[in-house]
């Protein structure tokens, strides 16, 4: 039975990535053990890692320098990281939604955060455009995509000041210029594998600046110096994820999923758009190409429509309680047949409706 899984996260991820994965729970590379009871000071998961950050670094097309480490915590725990790692006296952040709300309250435990844009006002359904940092701060901190609301920023912010993205729910699915960041962090459970890995990219030379008295398991200096494995990492996460990083190498990577993921945006949008039973929440040029959010115009069809999407074995398109109505979640490995299957349910709802 084929479902059409638009989960905002844990979310879709390739089939033959689920098929490979299965198997190495059973027996990984024929070794006689799972991947889930091996050691991984073993050499072959010690293989797996190194690959993981191989296959990040040509990917993403990181510089020479920038380190690569794969942590735990998802990116809730990267909020007080940052701020640890890269606050000394001011920070500046961007609020656009749930998720750097909580990421100033972290950086707030720590020193003096300035809110330089919001969107709050407004039920954050628009990235704020105009602002000025201050050139003074340590460093900016923005979230790219907003999964709650819809949005997400179609460029990034230029200042001089270094630059912190939380990129948990876009990364992999575009291209980015990696030499814009100081930092880039990103919870794995969106666009590359399974929940409990939590990605950093780091430029060299930008810690070690703060006064900070950081606790060790937050501290990004001694994780890059042990290569991701000062502690025991997330073994199962990372592996899928390095699994779900040959899959998109072997597709032509960014520059083919980028197209793609635009094809998705441009014919779900183009539908609600269209229909007269829909209308986006979000603003039209911030809206998310991984997360649409849409409402019913006439509320009375809510039943109708929900028993609609349920027999077409769609899954997870509920939204989020802050917006309401729905959230179709298109991350990389949904593919575009699943999308058609949903606009062709918004077509009929219309067609019998309307």
């Amino acid at each position: 039975m084929k479902i059409h899984n638009y989960s905002a996260g844990p979310c879709i991820l390739p089939q033959e990535v689920f098929e490979e994965a299965s198997q190495s729970v059973l027996n990984f590379n024929n070794s006689g053990l799972s991947i889930l009871e091996m050691s991984h000071r073993s050499k072959e998961f010690v293989a797996v890692m190194d690959e993981a950050i191989a296959l990040v670094k040509e990917v993403l097309n990181i510089p020479e320098n920038y380190d690569v480490v794969f942590l735990q915590g998802g990116a809730s725990l990267g909020f007080s990281i940052a701020a640890f790692n890269y606050l000394n006296t001011h920070a500046s952040y961007i609020n656009t939604g749930t998720w750097s709300t909580k990421a100033i309250k972290e950086a707030k435990r720590l020193g003096d955060v300035d809110v330089v844009a919001s969107s709050e006002s407004q039920n954050f359904n628009f990235i704020p455009k105009e602002y000025e940092v201050n050139n003074n701060t340590d460093y900016l901190h923005f979230t790219s995509n907003n999964t709650i609301f819809g949005t997400q920023f179609k460029s990034f912010p230029k200042t001089s000041a270094p630059l912190i993205c939380d990129m948990s729910s876009d990364i992999f699915s575009r291209k980015v210029n990696i030499e814009d960041f100081s930092m880039i962090y990103a919870g794995a459970q969106k666009n590359l594998g399974p929940a409990g890995a939590t990605l950093y990219i780091v430029k060299k030379g930008s810690l070690g600046k703060t006064n900070n008295n950081i606790p060790v398991m937050l501290d990004l200096a001694p994780q890059i110096e042990k290569e991701s494995m000062y502690n025991t990492p997330p073994v199962f996460s990372i592996y899928v994820s390095m699994l779900t990083l040959r899959w998109l190498k072997k597709n032509g990577g960014i520059s083919w999923i980028e197209k793609r993921n635009q094809e998705k945006a441009n014919l779900i949008y183009s539908e609600i758009d269209r229909n007269s039973l829909f209308t986006g929440s979000a603003a039209i040029e911030d809206r998310s190409n991984m997360n649409a959010c849409f409402l019913l115009t006439n509320e009375a069809l809510k039943e109708d429509f929900d028993k609609m999407w349920n027999d077409a074995k769609i899954s997870g398109i509920k939204g989020h309680r802050s917006v309401g109505g729905y959230r179709a979640s298109m991350y990389n490995a949904l593919p575009t047949s699943s999308v058609q299957v949903l606009v062709d349910v918004m077509k009929e709802l219309e067609r019998t409706k309307g």
